[in-house]
């Protein structure tokens, strides 16, 4: 059985690595911006109730925002990945930047969580490629960020 201390390792690993590909295509604007399909966003791609036209975050509000929305993505993976600690640190991350973009809800009633829950690694990760539309269309970007979180959740980088 791994220790307290090896979890620990192995979650910062994966949160290191969540919050670098996340912010590697959200992006940090402090300002609220339009995404491509017209929902208000600010800071690391927060969206929300709370988010309105014409606020502008501290970085610390930034940061803090990112902290929250990462919790959510992390406890998806918990309440609908059975044994997620099991899966490697760069598997998790890929599903935690996946869950952050597409949704909780989403994310957990996907194909990919019930490859997961089978144990399909493999089959899960390559679900990812599937998700790269939003408002009706592919957009450019989400198809290079689910073949960036695709890698990373094979382990090979991103």
């Amino acid at each position: 059985m791994a220790s307290t201390k090896a979890k620990a390792l192995v979650g910062g690993g994966a949160l290191a690595l969540a919050i670098g590909i996340i912010t590697l295509f959200e992006g940090t604007v402090p300002e609220t911006y339009l995404d491509p399909i017209g929902i208000p966003t600010v800071c690391v791609g927060h969206t929300g109730p709370d988010v309105k036209m014409g606020q502008r975050k501290t970085a610390e509000e930034c940061k803090a925002l990112l902290s929250s929305d990462l919790q959510i993505a992390w406890e998806a993976q918990a309440r609908c990945v059975i044994n997620p600690e099991k899966l490697e640190p760069w598997t998790r991350a890929a599903f935690a930047s996946f869950t952050f973009n597409v949704g909780v809800d989403a994310f957990c009633k996907s194909t990919a969580v019930k490859y997961l829950n089978q144990g399909r690694i493999a089959e899960a990760c390559k679900e990812i490629l599937r998700w790269t539309r939003a408002g009706g269309k592919e957009l450019k970007g989400l198809v290079r960020r689910r073949e960036a979180e695709y890698r990373l959740c094979l382990g090979e980088g991103f």
